[in-house]
């Protein structure tokens, strides 16, 4: 199990095929928790390697990388935030380097992230842009089922395992 979030709400625990994801653990967060899991991985002497979100039907799925380089153990944290209101709080209070992430993130896709203190955007060119290219249309969307795997998971509320749920469903009904 992974030690570093001891602590942590965490939503989905999952081990990973590092050789076919580039990370060893995936965990699901809900948006209050990734401060307090950025926290702990900090204490960890974890690095944030990035941020950035992808446009699902489901919301935005905001991903965090941290990896340590004393021990081969990347981990990617994943938080869902509605495709309405796409919040989620900062961690800038506990990585500084975030704050660039965040505000790259914020002009591709229009997350707030909550508590940066510095939201000017990073690549374009107007603060009161009201355009986000990396927002996908409706009918462009996939669902997270069909763009991530979970792995092997270690622990999973109903909640996430619903978001993969119909992936096994359609296979199955396929297989008949």
């Amino acid at each position: 199990m992974l030690q570093a979030l001891e602590g942590v709400a965490t939503q989905c625990v999952a081990k990973q095929d590092k050789a076919a994801t580039g990370h060893v653990w995936s965990v699901f967060l809900a948006p209050d928790q990734i401060v307090k899991a950025a926290r702990k991985l900090y204490e960890a002497e974890y690095s944030l390697e990035d941020v950035f979100a992808m446009d699902f039907e489901e919301g935005f799925l905001v991903h965090y990388h941290f990896n340590r380089w004393n021990v081969d153990e990347r981990i990617v944290l994943r938080v869902l935030v509605s495709g309405d209101n796409p919040v989620v709080p900062s961690i800038t209070s506990v990585y500084q380097g975030a704050e660039w992430h965040e505000r790259e993130t914020r002009d591709f896709h229009g997350i707030t992230f909550e508590g940066n203190s510095n939201l000017v955007p990073l690549l374009l060119p107007v603060e009161d842009v009201d355009f986000h290219p990396l927002v996908k249309t409706d009918k462009t969307r996939k669902s997270i089922k069909d763009l991530l795997s979970l792995g092997e998971v270690v622990s999973c509320s109903r909640e996430v395992e619903d978001l993969f749920a119909a992936e096994e469903e359609a296979g199955e009904a396929s297989d008949a």
